[in-house]
């Protein structure tokens, strides 16, 4: 059986074109988006303003094509796709977790948003710090510092 995902709603944000564009929150630590949910799915919002940070899961909808291995920003090596948050993976699903700063019915109001305006929302989860914070972890390959993943942005290689 082939399950397609179908979208709740639609991110937007300040960046029409992929070029240049923070290559995660932390890029775009005060970078204010919404989040348009559609009417179906609105009821699923309840309760959602206790949470301070949300996860969006959306599609890459400007992706073309798919690599398993990839150089990803902040490296020169090629990488497998799966060590790597590249775009252009078997789904084209991307992942960001985002400030939630208010709700209005349908629409959300976000700051730290690094994604590409009219971007397909796929599904939202709340953060939660006592089942999501991991307080010893690695980073393998990735050794940049805070402030170097802050100032790093698209260069186009993954449309």
């Amino acid at each position: 059986m082939i399950e397609t995902l179908e979208p709740i709603g639609i991110i937007h944000s300040p960046y029409t074109d992929i070029e240049n564009m923070p290559i995660q929150p932390r890029g775009a630590a005060e970078i204010d988006g919404t989040v348009e949910v559609y009417d179906p799915f609105v009821e699923g919002l309840t309760d959602l303003e206790g949470f301070s940070h949300i996860y969006l899961l959306y599609r890459f909808h400007r992706v073309r094509g798919t690599c398993l291995m990839v150089t990803p920003f902040l490296d020169t090596k090629t990488r497998g796709v799966f060590s790597t948050r590249a775009p252009q993976r078997p789904n084209h699903i991307g992942l960001s977790i985002v400030r939630l700063l208010g709700r209005a019915g349908a629409l959300l109001s976000i700051r730290g948003i690094d994604i590409l305006d009219g971007t397909p929302l796929l599904d939202i989860k709340p953060y939660i710090e006592k089942f999501d914070s991991v307080k010893e972890s690695r980073s393998g390959w990735m050794n940049a510092d805070g402030s170097t993943v802050a100032k790093m942005r698209s260069d186009g290689r993954f449309t």
